[in-house]
């Protein structure tokens, strides 16, 4: 149990131990929003927007691996910090300033229900190429992914969270996936902007090094999938088998006999050695 001893002396602090103790299959993320001591009006209205968004954030409780803090001072105006914790220390922290910013209030339009789960789109090449945008990219989605589940309706897939990354600036737009006639049994799928809307500046990072960041995705062996022999799967997950078959001597193979195909008396020698019979022979029998 780590720095938080070995022995404890109540059932109460003994629960506390094994809930903090690592676990196979962690429990979903929960995030820590921060104000600092100096904040601008724009930072408490993206702070507020944050939280009031029901599918991100879900525990009030300090166990949290995430966290944001939002501040403001002359130097760095409207600053905002995401961040995350592995083993209780901070893995990864990356600051980015907003240079626009449209409330969940500002944009009129009617919100997703409780619970949605979104859907992520990360758009630019920074995000598959540079070191900090992929990394800022994971952190995204380790906030927005909410919790995971084993299997979601179609008809629940109707928040779209959208990042692009352009010029060194990134955008995060929110929109509602609305589905509408096309004619065809196939709906066409128009987006409807939702809020809320960002513009931000990437500024300063600390990152972890790649072999600490190595070790906090490492997965237990207990959870690891055992390879199976003579299976394999394509790009879109259609499962392959291939079975092993012993060499089979089809001159042995038993097959339904039908009347048709039996041999009649008198023309067994002359179809066997001669070939087919001649007409005449043919009429004759």
């Amino acid at each position: 149990f780590g720095k938080y001893g070995s022995n404890p002396k109540t059932k109460r602090s003994k629960r506390f131990l094994e809930s903090r103790a690592p676990k196979l299959v962690e429990d979903g993320k929960s995030a820590m929003i921060m104000k600092g001591g100096n904040t601008s009006q724009l930072i408490s209205n993206v702070l507020k927007d944050i939280v009031s968004k029901p599918i991100e954030f879900f525990s009030k409780k300090t166990d949290c691996s995430l966290f944001l803090f939002g501040s403001h001072s002359k130097k760095r105006p409207d600053n905002l910090i995401l961040g995350r914790l592995f083993d209780f220390h901070v893995l990864d922290m990356i600051e980015l300033g907003i240079e626009k910013f449209s409330s969940l209030s500002d944009i009129k339009a009617s919100k997703c229900p409780e619970g949605t789960k979104p859907m992520l789109l990360f758009a630019g090449e920074a995000f598959d190429t540079d070191n900090e945008h992929k990394r800022l990219k994971s952190l995204l989605i380790d906030f927005f992914r909410g919790p995971n589940v084993s299997a979601v309706r179609l008809a629940g897939l109707e928040h779209v969270l959208h990042f692009t990354s352009l010029d060194g600036k990134i955008y995060m737009r929110s929109y509602r996936s609305l589905l509408k006639k096309s004619g065809c049994r196939t709906p066409r799928i128009e987006l409807e902007e939702i809020g809320p809307s960002l513009d931000l500046v990437l500024r300063r990072t600390h990152l972890a090094s790649d072999d600490l960041y190595k070790l906090a995705h490492r997965k237990p062996k207990a959870l690891k999938a055992k390879k199976k022999k003579n299976i394999s799967h394509d790009a879109f997950g259609t499962k392959f088998g291939r079975v092993h078959m012993q060499k089979q001597d089809l001159s042995k193979l038993r097959t339904r006999k039908m009347k048709g195909l039996r041999k009649r008396k008198g023309r067994a020698a002359v179809g066997e050695q001669d070939g087919p019979a001649p007409k005449e022979a043919r009429v004759a029998s």
